[in-house]
């Protein structure tokens, strides 16, 4: 007899973003006609550069042909496409090998199958608040125990507060675990580790044999020198630590899937030798992966080289503007606001005395634009709305407009 896994039942929620994406459409429903300008979720809108697209255009005239066709590539991923991300790296001081990357359709899916490479009694710390995947896979796995209604987080996970006062950059944790979720930009606050605050996590990592699950998806968003863009880039780190990143928010390939995860032959843990995790994830994607697209990668190729590395960087720069007109606007209201300077993201302090929930409905409500409720991400999230700059800008503006025209003094005091 065939029974459920009983862990999804565990879950605490609906995922934060269709659940969100269900209560504006209810809203919508009682409010036929209005148009509403969303600021919540972080899918990307503006085109794919002419250089990517040119590439995918070539790739694909390519598999038109008998002569030039291709099936199933490496699952490892096409060596070009590794090799440019090894010299990409070296731009920022990093040497790795061709082979430490493994191209993937994505950094979300990368985020949550990780996981399978480790014990699964093992403990994990995550950073509160956190992007969702983070807990909800390990919630499916059966290491976050069940969840508390009044404490509002899992029994068994370890929570790693970014709390304002302390620039919402988590502290290492004070009891030993097994794995560490890092998220650098962080999402969804905005805040930027220092190289210092990350030398903490790896140290702690190499002392307590634990692993730091590294997601760099806004790495390319980093304006400032001094900020680390690469987890490798900490002296050590090869040792203790995976990184995920992706092309979605770099090159805009949210719709056309491509990723990479880097796993060190150096990197070890308890009871593993150097090299061991290396080969068991290599055969964890031999088996239940086939490679991501070749179209895609051939796109993702064009995006780290010349005019297509300049037009992808140009896309970050559209969205760091929007961001700037988002920080300029709800500042203008009296929001209190983080972030949005080396991030897509604006972290904005919600009214005394409001839930994020409670905001989320006021502008929705009032201004007609759409944040994501910072509870959504954990419980140190409460008290915060996350609003996303990946827009059109003449929306970002109408939305910045709308929120200065229709919030009422009264309810920001």
């Amino acid at each position: 007899m065939a029974s459920v896994n009983g862990e999804f039942r565990k879950l605490a929620a609906g995922y934060l973003f269709p659940e969100i994406k269900r209560r504006v459409n209810e809203w919508k429903a009682l409010h036929p006609g209005v148009s509403v300008l969303s600021l919540g979720i972080g899918n990307t809108t503006e085109a794919l550069s002419p250089a990517v697209v040119a590439a995918i255009k070539e790739r694909a005239e390519l598999l038109a042909h008998r002569e030039t066709y291709t099936g199933y590539g490496d699952e490892q991923g096409e060596p070009t496409l590794r090799e440019a991300l090894s010299g990409y790296y070296k731009t920022l001081g990093v040497h790795l090998q061709p082979d430490e990357f493994f191209i993937s359709d994505g950094a979300k899916a990368d985020a949550a199958n990780i996981q399978q490479l480790f014990d699964s009694h093992s403990v994990v710390a995550v950073q509160d608040p956190a992007y969702p995947v983070y807990v909800d896979s390990n919630v499916v796995a059966g290491r976050a125990g069940t969840y508390s209604q009044q404490e509002e987080r899992y029994t068994n996970l370890v929570y790693l507060p970014c709390v304002e006062e302390k620039g919402f950059i988590p502290a290492v944790p004070a009891r030993h675990v097994d794995l560490i979720y890092l998220c650098n930009p962080n999402n969804p606050t905005g805040a930027v580790a220092t190289k210092s605050q990350l030398k903490d996590f790896v140290d702690y990592a190499l002392e307590h044999k634990a692993v730091i699950i590294y997601d760099a998806a806004y790495s390319e968003y980093i304006s400032d020198p001094n900020l680390p863009r690469s987890i490798y880039e900490i002296s050590g780190a090869e040792l203790c630590a995976i990184e995920i990143n992706s092309f979605s928010k770099f090159s805009g390939f949210t719709g056309v899937r491509l990723g990479w995860t880097i796993v060190p032959k150096s990197l070890g843990c308890t009871d593993s030798a150097p090299g061991e995790l290396h080969r068991m994830w290599f055969r964890r994607q031999s088996t239940f992966f086939n490679g991501a697209s070749n179209l895609a990668q051939s796109g993702g190729l064009a995006a780290l080289h010349g005019d297509g590395l300049a037009q992808s960087r140009s896309l970050v720069a559209y969205y760091k503007e929007n961001a700037r007109i988002i920080r300029q606007g709800l500042q203008a209201v009296g929001l209190t606001v983080h972030g949005g300077t080396d991030s897509p993201y604006v972290w904005t302090r919600v009214p005394k005395g409001m839930g994020s929930w409670e905001f989320f409905d006021l502008l929705l409500d009032q201004c007609h634009v759409v944040v994501t409720p910072g509870a959504g991400f954990g419980p140190s999230g409460e008290g915060y709305v996350r609003v996303s700059s990946y827009g059109h800008k003449e929306d970002v503006e109408a939305a910045m407009a709308s929120i200065r025209r229709n919030l009422r003094k009264e309810d920001l005091e």
